[in-house]
């Protein structure tokens, strides 16, 4: 796999994922539904988080292909007091060690690289799958949160630099 950063080039791609049952179902409908609001979602996302933090969500794809397969990356949100982690993957491609993988590079790049001393995570309360990979990856529960700009909670865990086991 390779990670890199989000080009405008993506829109199918992010039209795709973002409007997969399971970016619908545990992180939620973004109303991006044309190439305008895909654009529009890189624009003032992933792009311009790299230019404002020097990092963020960047796309996930096979090597050998260069077929785009997901996401991943670090993010600041103006919500939680620390950087996290996110990831998502296109159906065809959960259950198959991807998300594993690349969350753990991300992991270190974050803590060797850009010296974080601290990696949270949110998730859906009943979002199994990414719970279990980050408890694989180390992370502990913490507490639940009111979601951002929702009426419900969402589970927050984290990782210290200290306590990464890989």
């Amino acid at each position: 796999m390779l990670l890199r950063e989000f080009e405008l080039e993506d829109v199918p791609f992010i039209l795709a994922l973002l409007n997969s049952e399971g970016w619908l179902r545990y992180i939620g409908d973004r109303g991006i539904k044309t190439k305008e609001q895909a654009i529009s979602y890189l624009e003032n996302g992933p792009i311009r988080s790299y230019q404002v933090n020097g990092y963020g969500l960047g796309l996930v794809a096979l090597k050998d292909t260069q077929e785009p397969i997901g996401m991943c990356g670090l993010l600041k949100r103006e919500t939680l007091a620390d950087t996290d982690i996110g990831f998502a993957f296109l159906p065809a491609y959960h259950g198959l060690g991807y998300a594993a993988e690349i969350a753990a590079a991300t992991i270190q790049y974050g803590f060797e690289t850009l010296n974080l001393n601290r990696i949270v995570a949110i998730t859906q309360p009943d979002n199994t799958r990414s719970i279990k990979l980050l408890q694989k990856l180390g992370f502990r529960y913490e507490r639940l949160l009111p979601a951002p700009q929702e009426k419900k909670e969402v589970k927050l865990f984290s990782l210290n630099a200290s306590k990464v086991p890989f």
